[in-house]
């Protein structure tokens, strides 16, 4: 076998192991991208038996030609996705509680059920992660980790141990964030954590907090799977802080199906999509 197998072919014109030329490579891509509403950059390389770094170039050049949209792992069409709606300013977390409440209750029900076979949980902030609490009662062999002080004072006198991240508090949302609460938190491996958001896009899971945004990264950092609740109104919709990448994610779960677009997205980034209320079933 050539020891090129597998590799770039060297010199300028762009030309892979399987004899497709750059023009022709980015043919290939368009016209799947065409066929699949989705391409991803490790398929696409495995398939034209090039670098992924080779695909990523192609991709950069095809949407500098205006000619798809390039998000984590892969590419959409152009307008494939309307742009994101951004929301500057966070809700007081009464008025969160009741948007969307029927959803969330569903949501945090089906979250609920997910976790409940496992014995170390970290519960992010959220009015959809303190809507679980109600179905977390009896887990006798469950360690609950959180920095969210409404979680623990409903969980008080429940069965699970609970756990609380000391540091500065979040008055309104009665959180605790700060570099304290990060030290606590960033040793431990969980064996799950659930994640409240406040969007959903292809450029990632966002969050209105600064200060909440560093103990939702270390549960996602720190987490053997990672789960996502957000209900359908938060889809296609960003706001201040990045918090991650689909990719992190392993669990979705929503009260609706994400747009197709959107959908196509997820389904890229390998995760599993659980829509609350219907039978377990999938996306």
């Amino acid at each position: 076998m050539s020891a090129q197998h597998g590799l770039d072919t060297a010199g300028g014109e762009g030309r892979g192991v399987a004899g497709l030329l750059a023009p022709s490579r980015k043919a290939a891509i368009l016209d799947e991208l065409a066929a699949a509403g989705t391409v991803v950059v490790r398929a696409l390389s495995v398939r034209l038996e090039v670098s992924e770094m080779t695909i990523r170039r192609d991709l950069i050049e095809l949407e500098a030609e205006g000619r798809l949209r390039r998000i984590h792992g892969g590419a959409l069409p152009v307008a494939y996705l309307p742009p994101a709606a951004m929301d500057s300013e966070e809700p007081s977390f009464a008025s969160r509680l009741r948007r969307q409440q029927e959803g969330k209750e569903a949501i945090a029900a089906k979250a609920a059920e997910l976790v409940a076979r496992y014995r170390t949980i970290a519960l992010d902030v959220g009015t959809t992660t303190f809507l679980m609490t109600p179905h977390l009662r009896s887990l006798a062999h469950a360690k609950i980790f959180t920095n969210s002080l409404r979680i623990a004072a409903a969980l008080d006198g429940a069965a699970p141990d609970i756990y609380v991240a000391g540091g500065l508090v979040r008055a309104d949302e009665m959180s605790t964030y700060g570099p304290a609460a990060v030290a606590q938190f960033e040793p431990l491996w969980f064996d799950v954590a659930v994640i409240g958001v406040s969007g959903v896009t292809p450029e990632g899971l966002f969050d209105y907090s600064v200060e909440d945004a560093e103990l939702k990264r270390v549960y996602l950092r720190r987490s053997g799977v990672r789960i996502v609740l957000c209900d359908a109104s938060k889809f296609q919709r960003m706001s201040l802080v990045n918090i991650g990448a689909l990719a992190q994610v392993n669990i979705l779960v929503t009260d609706a199906p994400p747009p197709p677009a959107l959908a196509a997205v997820l389904a890229a980034s390998g995760i599993d999509v659980r829509i609350a209320g219907s039978s377990d079933a999938r996306a």
